[in-house]
């Protein structure tokens, strides 16, 4: 489904969910009479706790840079491109990553990818084995570090697929993220000198775009 129909239906839920959060804000507190006799000092016990949402999520105003930490360490663990990784993150972020968007897009579309890599179920299932394996796929919308971490080890299995001998011209960097859009069996393809499609061609032009920015964010 192209990026314009995901974000007409984002906009959509996200109209739903403001409106059912706007039904849950508490009325306008009645006007209080103020009366002449003279009243106790309030204790400092007595005042209210600041909200939680005035600290704000990390999905608002989300961008990739925010977990360069995270990505430098997943990278060095699963020994892959720390630049790489981060520029993937930068070509996954074309949807909104609020976890409750994610969710109903999830019940609308079943087959949907979670979480800040946008990774599939059977993707995760399949890398996390012997790594993380007691990990769900359904906690990626709400747990970065994790969708991290298995975007890189996905990117350390697709390493190991890669054909010893390419005829293509394309580099490792660059067979890695098509695998990580297209699949290791069309990555094997473009690897032995297959061409990418319109699709695959798009994600890695976007990966060139992202590339001297995701170095950035790392520095």
């Amino acid at each position: 489904m192209g990026k314009r129909w995901w974000v007409v239906v984002a906009g959509v839920l996200v109209v739903g969910v403001w409106s059912a959060r706007d039904k849950d804000e508490p009325q306008s507190a009645p006007e209080t009479v103020v009366s002449t006799k003279s009243t106790p000092k309030p204790t400092k016990s007595a005042q209210p706790p600041p909200a939680e949402r005035s600290v704000g999520n990390w999905y608002d105003n989300y961008d990739p840079a925010h977990f360069a930490v995270q990505v430098r360490k997943s990278a060095k663990k699963a020994a892959v491109n720390p630049q790489l990784l981060m520029a993937i993150l930068y070509n996954e972020d074309y949807k909104p990553h609020n976890p409750e968007l994610e969710r109903s897009w999830q019940r609308i579309k079943p087959d949907a990818s979670f979480g800040i890599a946008n990774m599939h179920r059977a993707a995760f299932n399949e890398t996390k084995r012997n790594r993380f394996a007691k990990r769900q796929w359904e906690e990626l919308p709400d747990h970065p570090d994790l969708a991290i971490e298995a975007a890189a080890w996905h990117l350390h299995d697709l390493a190991n697929r890669i054909p010893a001998n390419r005829a293509s011209k394309l580099t490792k960097d660059e067979l890695l993220a098509l695998g990580y859009n297209a699949g290791a069996g069309n990555m094997r393809a473009f690897a032995r000198g297959a061409r990418p499609g319109a699709q695959a061609q798009s994600y890695l032009n976007n990966l060139h775009e992202n590339w001297e920015k995701s170095g950035k964010a790392l520095t």
